[in-house]
């Protein structure tokens, strides 16, 4: 097969300068391919709120939706542990940004404070990691909170990406709405 021609450099997206992302593998281990993509969403949900006023957190630009950055924080976190935690590892901690009788309050209350919710998402992603590390194979699997049905560490990783790649499209568009900023390092 003949290689068609290479696109000009100029056509292609760059990256930001101060872009402190992982680089993203293209062949390799899979375990590392999806550790690092993962991080790599993480990274981008971050440097979507860079610089974003605690005030501009908690604003809602794209209405109809009350979609806001801290939501989408609050949200993440609870992701976190309710996958890597609660239904994987099986710990025994209680939910974070949910209960029965108020299950919306991630996107919905934006009380607390700010610096606190960043550091429980760090918190969260670092535990997250710490499972992930300390299991042998992605095979290995742990059991839904809904169902019981079994469930293994890679579809536990597929997830959080697909989790993080919805709500990254959100946050840049709620990042848009505060200041203009698209892409990453706003």
């Amino acid at each position: 097969m003949t290689p068609k021609p290479p696109v000009p450099e100029e056509n292609y997206s760059e990256r930001w300068a101060d872009d402190s992302r992982p680089v993203l593998p293209q062949t390799g281990d899979e375990r590392a391919m999806l550790t690092t993509y993962l991080d790599f969403h993480r990274a981008t949900f971050a440097s979507k709120c860079a610089s974003v006023e605690p005030k501009q957190m908690n604003a809602r630009t794209m209405p109809p939706s009350t979609l806001t950055l801290h939501g989408l924080l609050r949200h993440l976190t609870g992701v976190e542990r309710w996958w890597f935690q609660i239904n994987f590892a099986g710990d025994d901690v209680p939910m974070i940004y949910y209960s029965d009788d108020d299950p919306d309050q991630d996107f919905e209350r934006l009380d607390g404070d700010l610096d606190e919710a960043w550091a429980a998402w760090r918190r969260e992603c670092d535990r997250s990691r710490e499972i992930v590390a300390a299991t042998a194979s992605l095979d290995v699997e742990g059991h839904r909170v809904r169902d019981g049905a079994p469930i293994s560490l890679r579809a536990v990783l597929v997830k959080q990406i697909a989790e993080y790649a919805q709500h990254n499209g959100h946050a840049d568009l709620l990042r848009e709405g505060i200041d203009g900023a698209t892409g990453c390092s706003c």
